[in-house]
């Protein structure tokens, strides 16, 4: 054991706290039976298989108000490990639940036995027909997939609110939609084939010319079985007319029963049926979905109205009027976003019966969308609006920043209306249709409901599809008010049905919570015919039993969460899942809504129980150690939590009072840090890679990997010792070059200026001449002790770097240019809390502004471009996704390169200062995607725009990233 091993007992939670009733059981803390996770492993490999308590805890938890915790999980990587554990089940008596993305919202992804992760390995599209199709993995996001489609103009059909999280393999099995899909452009209507595996191991292709041959030799009862269902429907005429008159609704409640009169043969009915049977017939391996245009002129309008009948009432006429997307938010949803980024902060004192129609025409060309605009203004023409706060307009923009802060605002409906609700209680997410022309009676009678029940009203839909949702918070712990729940729910279901002939479930699936009312809403003689379809697929009753069908009454309240509160950073998260995709240890380690679920689970146990010793056993490397404390989870979080925040807050309650002075020391003797650094390097480079690493990877094993940097290859030698000598009489701007680029020099083998030197040159080159003070040695923003919870560090170096930048700048007078983003981020916003009273004062005056900026807005337009490269790629740094600046990265690129590159998969690279170093498994399992892009064809320049993540991506590529101001100066040096 390393000699200063944290102690973990810093991790366990420090709140008084009572048991809770869904805590898992002591004998969990163990992990998963000995038998299962050995038969498991020995069938698929150890490596496939995940059984330790922390992770049957973390994958128990998903955007559902449900929690059921499994006895193992297996990471499938291919077809082949999804039938073998189909197989096994069989044979052994099992349940199987496949898991994507984990943003359902009725429990779908939630199993008690055998969970299946089928998004870690399922990830690729393959673009067809000139965008016209696509074939997709399963576990690859909407919002990746409509991002290789933009290219060609095309886009998919569903567009749910969580398409930057959900994923295509989810949104086919559950029919999801969204905004704009309706019943024509949902994943029913636009899908052209899938593979799928079924429970008994068959694998069935449905594009296969051959598909109906091989399913009639591989499952000849199946076969047969879907044809006399479908002769039994098409014999009753009054069930066929019901059929289709149910599905002229939204519609995902149950199976697909218009598979068997749409389908002609059994290929055709099971492609049908696997359209929203939430993972209870087969595995959807592989989808090829028909795209639709993506049509680029848009008009948008929020428009405000005195109530939700008001408003609900003028939903017909937009949409008669050719609006695309008709969407309603009712008052207490419009306040409760106010926690969004971007959203008016008068929101929070509109009335309380206000509600507002998101309406959106789009069109291919300019002259299209005017004909929309002058039909909307007609409409308008005849509504009474009312504008209760100063930031409401009643207009259409094309202004896409403005239209995208309304779309940001109704996509975070869930989770803003969530991050709301009282603490402690759990949050249920219903989602309903009724016809639409009875929108505005269905508005008014869920109104009467909620407040029957107790429930403040929070609505939100897709109104031009008469398709509502809303949410009800209530304590899962309290018995009492679970049977408020309980009866709650039975009204509303006998409401929807009895009153509107409406779905109870329009798109977000049965799941366990509409299971129970299945009959309800489709009479016994269909539902039969629904439990007919699952055994005639699934004998054994392997698949996701309970999620679709379930004759138990009382099942949808099985399984309800408790959310006990945890850290005030964390404590409004509904576990959404939005944060997953833009996590960098999604894939090794953690999640930031897997780290809160484990934080959440320490709090339902009693203090020291077997399970909250092991949770805090793992926690340290699993949550704290592998996250790169970058905030990317706040950009994705609709209600911006940072749980890299409390991340570093828990790093710090690990270190010893030896450590913080230690750090404090480094701080105030930081030039002499900076020196010895540099001397290190090139010792490094003396030695030779072979003899670094040992000597390194023996002090990580004695000492402790978290204090101790691995050597890579790729570390460069150190930066000269000398900056560039500047005059302080003309200049623009004051130029403070970040430690790290006078640490680190470039990569090997570059052939050029320092960055320091080519700032200098550029900027003087534009008349725009910087000045570096001769006292920036021993400087820092202070984010390598924050980032790692140093806190007395923080504070010292962020006053001594305020102060001396205050001096530097004159008093604010010029600005401070910074040529590394994350540093720029650092000064710019994140030393605050470390400064003192006055300091503060003085840190408000400063202008910081990063060295992109500094480029491509005052040096750019000044310079000539004498030379350019063929292509280049570029990496946007996490930094600049904090500070805006992405767009200058590709304009300085366009600068220097005839074409340029920023790959779909670009995102974190995790090295975040020196924790790629000190955890190099991060960066390698953060940029495994954008690294394949990369060096799947050659570009003349890599480009960035931080000293470490040019590290990082060097490491991950083997490809010699530098500075996109490096190849700015190339660009345009004269000669």
């Amino acid at each position: 054991m390393p000699v200063l091993e944290p102690n973990p007992d810093a991790l366990h939670p420090r709140a008084r706290r009572a048991p809770a009733p869904d805590r898992v059981p002591d004998p969990v803390a163990y992990g998963s039976p000995g038998r299962l996770r050995d038969e498991l492993s020995a069938l698929l490999g150890p490596g496939k298989v995940l059984w330790r308590v922390s992770d049957l805890v973390r994958y128990a938890s998903d955007a559902s108000p449900y929690r059921f915790v499994p006895r193992i999980v297996v990471v499938a990587e291919n077809a082949h490990d999804v039938a073998a554990v189909l197989s096994y089940a069989r044979d052994e008596g099992r349940e199987v639940v496949f898991r994507a993305a984990g943003t359902s919202l009725n429990g779908q992804a939630q199993g008690e036995d055998i969970l299946v992760d089928v998004r870690r390995h399922w990830v690729g599209v393959e673009v067809l027909d000139g965008g016209g199709r696509a074939r997709i993995r399963p576990g690859t996001t909407v919002a990746r997939a409509n991002a290789a489609l933009a290219r060609y103009g095309r886009v998919l059909g569903p567009d749910p609110a969580s398409a930057v999280a959900c994923t295509v393999g989810g949104v086919v099995a559950n029919n999801a939609s969204g905004m704009t899909a309706g019943t024509a452009r949902n994943a029913y209507r636009t899908l052209a084939s899938l593979t799928v595996v079924l429970p008994s191991g068959t694998v069935v292709d449905t594009a296969d010319p051959a598909a109906d041959a091989h399913l009639a030799r591989t499952e000849p009862a199946l076969c047969a079985e879907l044809l006399a269902v479908k002769a039994g429907i098409e014999a009753d005429a009054e069930l066929t007319a019901r059929i289709r008159t149910k599905y002229r609704l939204k519609n995902t409640n149950g199976y697909r029963l218009d598979a068997f009169l749409d389908g002609a043969t059994p290929a055709g009915i099971l492609r049908g049926l696997m359209v929203g049977s939430q993972g209870t017939l087969g595995f959807l391996s592989e989808v090829v979905l028909d795209t639709l245009p993506l049509d680029r002129e848009t008009a948008t309008a929020l428009l405000f109205f005195p109530s939700l009948p008001a408003a609900a009432a003028a939903v017909p006429l937009f949409s008669r009027a050719g609006a695309l997307a008709v969407e309603l938010m009712d008052g207490h949803a419009m306040r409760a976003s106010v926690s969004v980024a971007g959203v008016p902060a008068d929101w929070a004192e509109l009335p309380p019966r206000t509600a507002a129609l998101l309406v959106e025409f789009r069109a291919p060309d300019p002259a299209a969308l005017e004909d929309h605009e002058r039909a909307a203004r007609e409409v308008l023409a005849g509504l009474e609006l009312v504008a209760p706060v100063a930031s409401v307009t009643n207009r259409f923009t094309r202004d896409p920043v403005v239209i995208d802060g309304y779309w940001t605002a109704r996509k975070a409906f869930v989770t803003a209306v969530g991050g709301s609700r009282p603490p402690g209680t759990t949050l249920i997410t219903e989602d309903f249709a009724v016809p639409p022309a009875r929108l505005a009676e269905a508005c008014e009678a869920l109104l009467e409901l909620q407040s029957e029940h107790g429930f403040d009203a929070a609505v939100a839909g897709h109104a031009a599809h008469g398709n509502l949702h809303f949410l009800l918070a209530f304590d899962a712990a309290d018995p009492a008010d679970v049977d408020r729940y309980a009866a709650f729910m039975d009204a509303f279901c006998r409401l929807t049905v009895e009153r509107f002939d409406g779905s109870l479930k329009a798109e977000h699936a049965t799941g366990r919570n509409i299971a129970p009312f299945l009959e309800l809403e489709w009479g016994p003689k269909a539902t039969e015919l629904m439990w007919r379809t699952k055994r005639a697929f699934d004998p054994a009753g392997v698949l996701a039993p309970r999620v679709v069908l379930d004759r138990d009454p009382r099942g949808h309240l099985r399984g309800l969460k408790t959310l006990p509160r945890v850290e005030a950073l964390a404590d409004a998260c509904i576990e959404c899942g939005f944060c997953e995709p833009a996590c960098p240890s999604s894939d090794l380690t953690t999640t930031p809504r897997q780290r809160i679920v484990l934080r959440r689970e320490m709090m339902r146990q009693p203090a020291g129980s077997p399970v909250e010793d092991a949770l805090a056993g793992a926690y340290g490397y699993e949550a704290v150690d592998t996250c790169a404390g970058d905030g990317v989870c706040r950009l994705a979080c609709p209600v911006g939590i940072d749980t890299g925040a409390l991340m570093k807050r828990l790093r710090h309650r690990r270190h010893s009072a030896r450590e913080e002075r230690v750090a404090a020391l480094a701080a105030r003797n930081f030039a002499a840090v900076e020196a010895a650094a540099r001397l290190a390097l090139s010792a490094a480079g003396g030695a030779g890679d072979r003899l670094t690493t040992a000597v390194t990877g023996l002090a990580r094993r004695t000492v402790r990997p978290d204090l101790v940097p691995a050597w890579l290859p790729e570390v460069p030698g150190p930066a000269r010792a000398r900056l560039p000598r500047t005059e302080r009489a003309p200049a623009a701007a004051v130029y403070f070059p970040a430690c790290v680029n006078r640490i680190f020099g470039e990569p090997d083998g570059f052939d050029g200026p320092s960055l320091p030197q080519a700032v200098v040159a550029l900027s003087a080159r534009a008349g725009r001449p910087v000045w570096i003070p001769e006292d920036v040695a021993g400087t820092c923003c202070a984010t390598v002790w924050h980032s790692k919870g140093y806190e007395e560090g923080a504070r010292v170096m962020a006053n001594r770097v305020v102060e001396a930048a205050w001096g530097w700048t004159a008093g604010g007078r010029l600005p401070l240019v910074v040529d590394a983003s994350s540093c720029t981020l650092g000064l710019a916003r994140e030393i605050g809390p470390y400064l003192t009273g006055p300091n503060r004062e003085l840190h408000g005056g400063l202008t910081v502004v990063d060295s992109l900026v500094w480029a491509a807005d005052e040096l750019l337009p000044r310079l000539r471009v004498r030379r350019r490269a063929g292509s280049a790629v570029v990496h946007p740094t996490c930094s600049m996704r904090h500070l805006g600046d992405e767009g200058r990265l590709t304009a300085l690129a366009r600068a220097c390169a005839e074409e340029v590159v920023v790959p779909d998969d670009a995102g974190c690279c995790a090295f975040a200062g020196d924790r790629g170093l000190l955890h190099p498994e991060l960066t390698e399992s953060a940029t495994a995607r954008e690294a394949a892009e990369v060096t799947a064809r050659p570009f003349d320049a890599y480009l960035s725009a931080n000293r470490m993540c040019e590290i990082g991506m060097e490491h991950a590529t083997g490809r010699p990233y530098h500075s996109a101001l490096l190849a700015l100066e190339r660009a345009t040096r004269p000669g």
